[in-house]
């Protein structure tokens, strides 16, 4: 029988056309481009096929931190530890859902990941060497150095490729300009404040105009843009063929093991042969809806940053062939708190609560006005607290409360800081307003008494810089969230003096944590644990190493990165050392 019927899901004669090469890796994300790279730097003809008619997938719109403790950057920086503390990490923040054998795989295969790329493409790192991991508290926790980012890049070294890559997302974006966490987000967060940050700013975004005006988008590549752009121009220099708006609808099979797969095309069917297996990194099933519904609560079902292309076709892909989807992680999704934008067209859009939720002045209450958690945690834990505080039954939402001061100091969602008018945004709804706290609580739906309450008692320990509440503030990852200006307490100030601000905050995601279940070698296996030749996943596609938590930032591109090496490593015949 030929591979041509041996199809999943039953694409038979009549393919226009047929082509083969040793790997096919289906998605353009993190994950896809690192097996890709990677299988092609060991001598392997590799396509890429992704669904989108752009590439990048979600990484192209993530901040672009790469979680790999005991990396090279790290040890040039000074900081040197073996693996066992992010093992001892690890093993605390998981739990029951640490899965050694996968754990082991990825903490000695990152740190030889990030010496593979820095050392044989185009792929070039800066070190986060004051990034602590989020829960300090904890035996193993690192206070630095254990995450890396994309070196910034210029766009115009893709030449006519250029024009694949997925633009940044609005919201996160300055006009189409990428900011990068630390000093570059520091210089536009301060600009105003310090002469030398106003230079870098004005250097920044007169280049932007300047690329605008030539190109009609900006070449200033920063974090998940960067990173897909050299991921990109690697996969270029090594002859990876590069195909987008071609999703997989099947794949084939001899015998028990995947050789290739059928790509749908603007120019028909093409039966794809690949010798040594396809590599699934489509992104997950953030979209798939049908498949979330016995997953995860409805509040969070509709409002995810994964790139609208993530409907679950790696999972559909993966389970045909005899895989299988862990659902059983501690979070199916990687959770983030989202505001809807409303933009003047009457379209919206969803901005992540990142920075600001970690600043002295601010607190988040749900509608009886109650605070609920250490605003400051993790985006992931923020989400999971709202979650299991609303009672059942209620809209799950919170709001985050400010003053004015504290808005045109360091912004309140997508309305920036000083000196870009928030006006807009109030006109809009976006951020409702109060001159008193009573006011505020009648604009917002929230209980006036509760809100009273809390802001008074908030307000009598933040004075001192205390909040005996939820400890803001005593952890090194909560201080690196604050302002370092700010004393006593980086984390925490009264809330005092309006007009008053406030912004809804629902649950969002970044995409999905559960996944198909693999082996340490990113080799797709059945329930039984039995792998399925020729068939491997990574990133989204494959069920997060971390087990549904989230110890650090970057844990997702991290892992994303290394299991789409080992995938590469593996397929080329040279599994990990």
């Amino acid at each position: 029988m030929s591979a041509r019927r041996r199809t999943e899901m039953g694409v038979a004669d009549g393919l226009a056309n047929r082509m083969d090469c040793d790997l096919l890796v289906v998605g353009s994300g993190a994950a896809g481009l690192a097996a890709a790279v990677t299988a092609a730097h060991h001598g392997l003809r590799v396509v890429v096929a992704e669904k989108d008619a752009l590439l990048g997938g979600t990484t192209a719109w993530s901040g672009g931190w790469i979680w790999a403790p005991c990396n090279p950057l790290a040890r040039r920086a000074g900081i040197s530890e073996d693996i066992d503390a992010p093992r001892r990490y690890l093993a605390e923040v998981l739990g029951n859902d640490f899965n050694a054998e996968r754990v082991e795989a990825f903490l000695h295969a990152a740190p030889q990941m990030v010496t593979f790329f820095e050392e044989q493409t185009a792929l070039r790192f800066e070190s986060g060497t004051h990034i602590p991991d989020t829960y300090g508290h904890l035996d193993g926790a690192g206070n630095g150095g254990r995450s890396v980012i994309a070196a910034p890049y210029d766009g115009r070294k893709l030449g006519a490729s250029l024009a694949l890559l997925k633009p940044p997302l609005r919201e996160t974006s300055f006009m189409g300009m990428t900011i990068q966490a630390g000093a570059d987000l520091r210089a536009f967060m301060t600009m105003t404040r310090s002469p030398r940050a106003f230079a870098h700013v004005a250097r920044r975004f007169r280049q932007h105009l300047i690329d605008l005006a030539l190109h009609r988008r900006g070449l200033q590549l920063r974090n998940g843009s960067a990173l897909v752009a050299r991921l990109m121009r690697s996969a270029l220099d090594l002859g990876v063929e590069l195909r987008a708006g071609a999703p997989a609808e099947a794949l084939l099979h001899d015998g028990g093991a995947v050789i290739g797969a059928v790509l749908r095309t603007a120019e028909g069917a093409i039966e794809v042969g690949a010798k040594q297996g396809v590599v699934l990194a489509t992104g997950g099933f953030p979209h798939d809806h049908g498949r979330l519904a016995g997953l995860v609560p409805e509040a969070t079902q509709q409002k995810t940053l994964a790139t609208p292309s993530a409907t679950g076709d790696g999972a559909r892909l993966g389970e045909a062939a005899g895989g299988s989807v862990d659902g059983s992680l501690a979070a199916p999704l990687a959770y983030c708190p989202v505001s809807v934008v409303p933009y003047s067209d009457g379209s919206t859009g969803l901005f992540p609560h990142i920075i600001e939720r970690g600043k002295p002045g601010i607190i988040g209450v749900l509608r009886e006005g109650r605070r609920f958690c250490n605003e400051g945690e993790g985006y992931h834990d923020y989400v999971s607290a709202m979650l299991a505080a609303v009672p059942k039954g209620q809209e799950v939402a919170s709001w985050l409360i400010c003053s004015r001061s504290f808005q045109r100091r360091y912004g309140l969602g997508i309305a920036r800081p000083r000196p870009l008018p928030v006006g807009p945004w109030i006109r809009s709804g976006y951020i409702k307003t109060g001159r008193t706290v009573p006011e505020l609580a009648a604009a917002c739906g929230i209980d006036r008494a509760g809100l009273e309450r809390t802001l008074e008692e908030y307000n009598r320990h933040a004075v001192r810089g205390e909040d005996p509440a939820f400890g803001r503030g005593t952890t090194p990852y909560h201080r690196l969230q604050g302002d370092p200006s700010h004393q006593p307490n980086p984390c925490v100030a009264p809330i005092t003096g309006g007009p008053f601000y406030a912004v809804k905050v629902v649950p969002g995601s970044f995409g999905t944590f559960a996944g198909l279940r693999t082996d340490g070698h990113a080799r797709v296996i059945t329930a039984a644990g039995e792998p399925i030749p020729g068939l491997y996943a990574a990133g989204a596609d494959m069920a997060s190493v971390m087990g549904g938590h989230y110890p650090a930032g970057g844990i997702n591109l991290g892992p994303a990165l290394t299991f789409g090496h080992i995938a590469g490593l593996h397929a080329a015949g040279r599994p990990i050392e």
